[in-house]
């Protein structure tokens, strides 16, 4: 049985956020070690759990046998469904259109892409994180979680293939998170640079561990 959390000095929030997974049992279990030994207060998965919608099992699970806290959002490899699938299974959270508060810390996302197997039109984008903000937007501290990134950033010129979406780029110039955490390009693993106020990271499939 997993032993009762310490509180992180100055109420700060400690989170492990990761992406990319592609039904990786072997990383799911790697990552939920560190999360357990990094003592973290939260567990961010940035889209892309799964390969094509399948290797749904061992992603969620090894997380939460060790009592840690999950939000979730799809990628552009899995449905919406196929996340509040893993949601409700794992008593986790979907944050995709919506948000949460932990400690004094809003975090809000929208997954999906504007490429892949599941895609997502950029105002549309635009729109899932704004309603997801609106109910955080009172808090002083707030982390945008996507699994694209934006437009513009360092992160587009590591793949011809992968543009940066619009919609996740009018949201960080609107809301001004932060923190804005993504994944989506794989050799952009680690990436971390400044949009106006906003540190913006590429969590990758090795994760990261932020404090806030």
């Amino acid at each position: 049985m997993a032993s009762k959390k310490k509180e992180h000095s100055e109420g700060k929030l400690k989170i492990l956020a990761a992406g990319d997974l592609h039904g990786d049992t072997g990383l799911a279990e790697k990552l939920a070690k560190r999360a357990e030994k990094e003592n973290v207060d939260l567990v961010i998965l940035c889209g892309d759990l799964t390969y094509a919608e399948q290797s749904t099992e061992g992603i969620v699970g090894p997380f939460k046998a060790r009592n840690e806290k999950v939000l979730l959002i799809p990628g552009n490899h899995e449905t919406i469904a196929t996340v509040d699938f893993l949601s409700e299974l794992y008593d986790a959270k979907n944050i995709h259109g919506y948000s949460v508060k932990y400690k004094d810390v809003g975090i809000f996302g929208a997954g999906g892409a504007n490429i892949g197997l599941f895609q997502i039109p950029e105002d549309e984008m635009f729109d899932l994180l704004k309603k997801g903000h609106h109910k955080i937007k009172y808090l002083k501290k707030k982390i945008m979680v996507t699994h694209v990134h934006p437009e513009g950033s360092k992160m587009e010129k590591f793949s011809k293939f992968f543009p940066g979406s619009s919609g996740v780029k009018k949201a960080v110039d609107q809301f001004h998170p932060d923190i804005l955490l993504c994944s989506h390009v794989h050799e952009a693993d680690g990436i971390e640079e400044i949009l106006g106020n906003t540190t913006v990271i590429n969590v990758g499939r090795k994760g990261k561990v932020i404090i806030i």
